[in-house]
């Protein structure tokens, strides 16, 4: 298998994404509920609906292309851990319910890739996967 993506590649690639949100989602919103919705004393339910969005979107990018546009763009993919194929939607969908387990105790979660000889989060550890360079 080949040599693991790092923290910092990774971390451009999570910028990538949320840039992506943010002009693709954002404009949806304000359209919606006008700029309003980004106040302070704004009823949060759409927020669960804002979340359930960007959770699907991501798992249809993680199953259909291998990795979000923040990882196509840095030239990444997630891959099985064992067999370096494509992950199951079921290790998908545990690779992002691990999301909150790395980032709830302060993102130590994330900060592991850095340290971790596979370059794993504690979200690629749960869902056995591994982020590797996309040579295709």
């Amino acid at each position: 298998m080949p040599g693991y993506v790092g923290f910092w590649q990774r971390l451009l690639a999570f910028l990538i994404d949320s840039m992506v949100v943010l002009v693709v989602y954002g404009p949806l919103v304000v359209m919606a509920f006008g700029t309003e919705y980004f106040s302070l004393d704004m009823p949060r339910y759409w927020d669960a609906a804002t979340g359930l969005v960007i959770a699907v979107g991501t798992l249809l990018f993680w199953r259909y292309q291998g990795a979000t546009p923040g990882k196509i763009a840095i030239g990444a993919k997630i891959v099985d851990a064992e067999t370096g194929g494509p992950p199951t939607t079921g290790r998908l969908a545990m690779r992002f319910l691990g999301y909150l387990v790395s980032a709830l105790p302060l993102y130590l979660g994330f900060v592991w890739i850095a340290f971790d000889r596979r370059k794993q989060g504690w979200h690629d550890k749960i869902a056995g996967t591994v982020v590797i360079p996309d040579d295709e």
